[in-house]
């Protein structure tokens, strides 16, 4: 009896040493395995990560900083703080060892904090002491290039993998993008013939040349270089058929492009006579892209302006006037503005004077995703009621809106066929060497905007003289949406795949749910003693009235019965009201008993009988060829034995 317990004994602790080397085996040989069961996938990384990653020819650093002990106190920070870790420590295992994840606390006062702030990584001040919560990442290269994201915003955690990749990106091609301009507007700026003054560039301008490499073109060219990355189009008017074949081409070969058209560019000087100034405004300032647009998929109605009664600004038409609302001239806010796309995610507005809109074309199947939009409190005004308009004030008289919102802004993506099916234009001969396409080598990639003068200074940005000095100073983020589309647009075509994705955090839906039925019967119970309250007082108060003489302070026994029956019925409201928080704790803690019951008993519960079924299943298959190996013996050894001593028949 005593051996068979030793020998169970010694049975246990051979299987719990052989589960636990099975455990440290399988640990160390399946770590990198994953199974990705959320809803939206947040765990799996977009194809274009695995393209950027692939890519990468020398190694890239990564220093990810995070004040573990200072965001102890804030749940949210270090939950997406480790979903950050989770993400980064994933791109690392799948870059085959060219990106080096370093995974930094940084102490106040250290050499750590030092060369965070030397990266570029920002310092958040929290709690009333002050502390400083690290929470960016810092990328370094071969050649002693470095880049940085600043700091996480919770906020904009639907890009983490673009942001991520994006600074990957860049750290891997550090050579300034390449970017071709071709305006018909002073935004470069140059000599102004009426003025024969030098003018300055515009700020958007000057802010785009210390981010890209600007090559300026021009009007008649045969030919986009194919180094240009971007081609970015403003107020394109009355263009060079070579002009607008050359375009043509250039998306076809999958291009990439951002265009600015106009129903009415203010910036528009063309037809400008001092000696005539009706002229001047009664020329045309409209854009023409034709027949490019229609053959990319996108409807532009030169001839209409969009108004907006609910995103009107107020301005001032004259010194000394009085402001007057301008139905053409917009701040659209965030509600107008894409929060899925990368190039309008965080941007707090935009403001648009005498935009047009946009609408896909049916006949071509592109994929059309609008970026800027207005309210529904909008409608199309005709461009001809603004030709010598003095009073914006007029444009309301027959204005009616239409309900729905107009496309300002919109990207557009997918296979697109020559705007010249039948080759180049008349008059345009085909670059040698370089037959011409029909159809789109790679997927265009346009980002198209019905509005020029955005671009503007006089819409986005104050000037300031301080101390000699120019300060500029942005009230809109115009010029945040021209670069955040230029640099997505440079990207590389697995960047730009690297698309916004669902929020990381994802509320309890079904609990708000219950919390907000809760809150409207509380807020209805509320208005109700509210109201009797206010009723009560106005009977007490038209009870005192008719009291004339001194003892008017002295209640009656009617108003002793009112008050009485006002005391009775807050009581009972009051329980009311305790009855329903009550009902809704009862709710959400039934629900969680629920879950907990999902997730510690029922979900293990099923694997366990899917393991043991696969088990006993297992167990029938092996056994079946042992009693069919023991029936086919008996068949044969009957006869044997039969002849052998068996008695005779």
């Amino acid at each position: 009896m005593n051996k068979k317990l030793t020998l169970g004994a010694g049975s246990l602790i051979a299987l719990a040493l052989i589960f636990a080397g099975v455990t440290i085996l399988l640990n160390r040989l399946v770590r990198n395995w994953r199974i990705d069961l959320t809803q939206n996938h947040l765990f799996t990384l977009a194809p274009g990560t695995d393209r950027i990653l692939a890519g990468l020819k020398e190694p890239i650093n990564l220093y990810y900083y995070f004040s573990a002990g200072t965001a102890e106190q804030y749940p949210q920070i270090r939950a997406y703080a480790s979903r950050v870790e989770d993400l980064l420590e994933e791109i690392a295992a799948r870059a085959h060892g060219k990106l080096r994840l370093h995974i930094i606390d940084p102490q106040p006062f250290s050499n750590a904090e030092d060369r965070a702030t030397e990266l570029g990584v920002r310092a958040i001040p929290v709690g009333s002491a002050g502390r400083s919560l690290y929470f960016g990442l810092a990328g370094t290269n071969s050649t002693d290039g470095h880049d940085a994201i600043a700091f996480f915003d919770p906020s904009k955690q639907q890009f983490l993998e673009y942001d991520v990749m994006k600074l990957v990106y860049e750290l891997s091609n550090p050579a300034k993008p390449i970017v071709g301009w071709l305006s018909t507007l002073p935004v470069e700026g140059g000599f102004d013939p009426l003025t024969q003054q030098e003018r300055a560039p515009w700020v958007v301008f000057s802010q785009l040349e210390q981010l890209f490499d600007i090559r300026v073109l021009h009007d008649g060219l045969k030919r986009i270089d194919p180094s240009i990355r971007v081609l970015v189009l403003v107020h394109p008017k009355h263009l060079d058929p070579r002009t607008l074949y050359a375009i043509d081409q250039f998306a076809l070969r999958g291009g990439r492009i951002l265009a600015f058209v106009d129903p009415l560019s203010e910036e528009d000087t063309s037809g400008a006579n001092p000696q005539n100034p009706v002229a001047a405004l009664m020329a045309d300032h409209s854009s023409d892209l034709e027949p490019l647009l229609s053959s990319w998929g996108v409807h532009f109605d030169p001839k209409e302006v969009i108004g907006d009664a609910e995103d009107a600004l107020n301005v001032t038409t004259h010194e000394g006037a009085a402001p007057t609302r301008d139905l053409a001239i917009l701040g659209l806010t965030r509600s107008s503005l894409n929060p899925k796309d990368v190039i309008t995610a965080g941007l707090s507005s935009i403001n648009v004077a005498t935009a047009g809109y946009l609408t896909p074309e049916k006949s071509v199947k592109v994929q059309f995703e609008p970026l800027i939009w207005t309210s529904t409190d909008a409608a199309p005004i005709p461009a001809s009621r603004f030709v010598m308009l003095s009073d914006p004030a007029t444009l309301e008289n027959g204005f009616r809106p239409t309900g729905k919102r107009y496309t300002i802004a919109a990207r557009i993506t997918g296979s697109i066929k020559s705007a010249y099916p039948n080759g180049p234009p008349k008059g345009v001969a085909p670059i040698p060497g370089e037959p011409p396409l029909e159809a789109s080598v790679k997927p265009l990639n346009l980002v198209v905007v019905a509005d020029t003068d955005m671009l503007a200074d006089f819409l986005w940005v104050h000037e300031q003289n301080l101390f000699g000095d120019e300060i500029i100073q942005p009230w809109a983020s115009n010029g945040d949406f021209v670069e955040n589309a230029l640099d997505n647009l440079s990207g590389s075509d697995a960047l730009i795949s690297v698309r916004g994705r669902a929020e990381f955090s994802r509320p309890f839906t079904r609990v708000e749910r219950l919390r907000a039925i809760a809150d409207q019967h509380y807020q209805a119970k509320e208005q109700e003693l509210e109201t009797e309250l206010q009723q009560t007082e106005a009977k007490l108060t038209a009870l005192q009235s008719k009291r004339n003489d001194k003892t008017a302070l002295i209640l009656t026994p009617q108003q002793e019965q009112e008050l009485e029956q006002f005391q009775l019925d807050r009581l009972q409201i009051r329980k009311q009201l305790r009855a329903v928080r009550l009902s809704l704790d009862e709710s959400i803690t039934r629900l969680g008993d629920e879950i907990k019951v999902i997730n510690i008993i029922v979900v293990p519960a099923l694997f366990a009988l899917i393991a043991l079924l696969i088990g006993w299943r297992r167990r029938r298959r092996m056994a079946a060829p042992s009693r069919s190996t023991t029936s086919s013996s008996v068949a044969a050894g009957s006869p044997q034995g039969h002849s052998r001593g068996g008695p005779a028949p």
